[in-house]
């Protein structure tokens, strides 16, 4: 795998308080670029800050999105002045019947369907695109089962840049309607995610210009995920929830939640305290809750059959490092059956009227079943992260919901009915 792409044009880049990578295995340091993968020992590259002195006041008297925490993130320091899609700042709901429903005794929903194109990747893609700015690229590029497609070609369309998205062939067609809108190179590839992300990385070699989100410009990407964790702990008056429930496609997000945590105890703008981190995943695509149940510190790569496809990733990524997350902070890994991914956003719609996707179905379930397990403690704040829309995935719903009944126009007609 070619892991270090030529840069389009070599200047000095300003990304804020970012000054270097280093790589996730043995720390080796090296300069920013638009590289994924450390050549000293082939393991992913993370963004290396300065921060400097960071206070809650700078932080709340900055714009309503996710550009308030630019001082935390590998962006310039204008990057709010530039044409975006100022994702972020999405609600957090008290979910007090939903915490009925489930024994717990304090629960928040992280609502973070109300982004532009309806999903939390709108956070990564606007960091990325950001710093692919600043490498000097002029398209927006990406493989994606879907929420991320609509984010790339959308941001790409603000930011007047061309877009190139990959898709598997048996993709949601509204997430395909909802990427094609936008009018950018929509390709549908035959083949699973996982052929399309080997797709994408052969591309990102090939072309020099076009900065692949989650392939060559996937560290800074990745970075976009902390703002979930600072927006929490903001929203909660400046602490860290107990517990988190993260749903896992690459594990991404629920690493990058973590040390969005670390950094706010680090900087003192939050109180250090332990909290747990739960994944989930569906039991059709679940090859790191199937290492974490045996024991495993090594994802063996599955073939994903699952109706949660933004989920569907048979070979995460960052599935070990999703493994060193959960054990470290106390927490658990499960899955659930598709039934029970259904059931999951049936139930947040009817507790708390959010509609989810079946990522947000699985987050639900698993939280249950983990409560009901014993795993997940009743009695601690927790929070679940729903990252995606329901009118996403409105096959997954089939026949399971629909009128109570078809009736003639009369007040009688509908009495009847709703007495049946």
């Amino acid at each position: 795998m070619t892991a270090v792409v030529p840069t389009p044009s070599r200047r000095t880049v300003e990304l804020g308080p970012a000054v270097e990578l280093v790589s996730k295995e043995e720390g080796h340091r090296q300069p920013l670029a638009p590289e994924f993968v450390s050549q000293h020992d082939f393991s992913p590259l993370e963004v290396a800050y300065d921060f400097g002195r960071v206070r809650r006041e700078d932080i709340e008297s900055g714009p309503r999105n996710i550009w308030r925490y630019k001082k935390l993130l590998p962006v310039p320091s204008n990057v709010e002045e530039i044409p975006n899609t100022e994702p972020g700042c999405t609600r957090l709901v008290r979910a007090d019947r939903l915490a009925k429903e489930l024994g717990v005794r304090r629960l928040w929903i992280k609502d973070d369907t109300g982004n532009p194109t309806h999903s939390f990747k709108d956070r990564v893609v606007a960091v990325a695109l950001a710093a692919a700015r600043e490498f000097g690229f002029d398209t927006l590029a990406c493989p994606s089962t879907g929420n991320l497609a609509n984010a790339v070609a959308a941001a790409a369309a603000r930011a007047g840049w061309q877009s190139v998205v990959l898709i598997p062939s048996s993709l949601e067609r509204a997430k395909v309607l909802t990427t094609a809108v936008y009018d950018g190179a929509l390709i549908a590839v035959d083949g699973n995610y996982d052929d399309v992300n080997r797709l994408a990385t052969e591309l990102a070699a090939e072309h020099e210009n076009w900065a692949f989100v989650n392939v060559n410009v996937r560290p800074y990407y990745s970075e976009g995920s902390k703002t979930l964790a600072f927006e929490v702990a903001e929203q909660l008056g400046w602490r860290i929830p107990e517990q988190v429930v993260v749903p896992i496609a690459s594990g991404s997000q629920l690493t990058k939640v973590d040390k969005g945590f670390q950094e706010l105890a680090q900087l003192d703008l939050v109180e250090a305290s332990p909290y747990r981190v739960f994944g989930a995943q569906a039991s059709g695509c679940s090859p790191v809750s199937a290492a974490f149940r045996d024991g495993h510190d090594v994802v063996r790569p599955v073939r994903p059959d699952t109706i949660a496809r933004s989920l569907a990733i048979g070979n995460p990524a960052d599935g070990p490092y999703v493994l060193d997350t959960v054990r470290r902070t106390g927490g658990a890994i499960e899955d659930v059956s598709d039934d029970e991914v259904v059931d999951g956003i049936r139930l947040l719609a009817r507790t708390e009227g959010i509609f989810t996707e079946t990522a947000g179905g699985v987050t639900v379930a698993t939280a249950k079943k983990l409560i009901e397990s014993g795993q997940l403690d009743p009695d601690a704040e927790t929070v679940l992260l729903i990252t995606g829309d329901g009118l996403k995935t409105l096959d997954a719903l089939g026949d399971r919901v629909g009128p109570k009944a078809t009736v003639r126009p009369s007040v009688e007609a509908v009495q009847s009915a709703l007495d049946a």
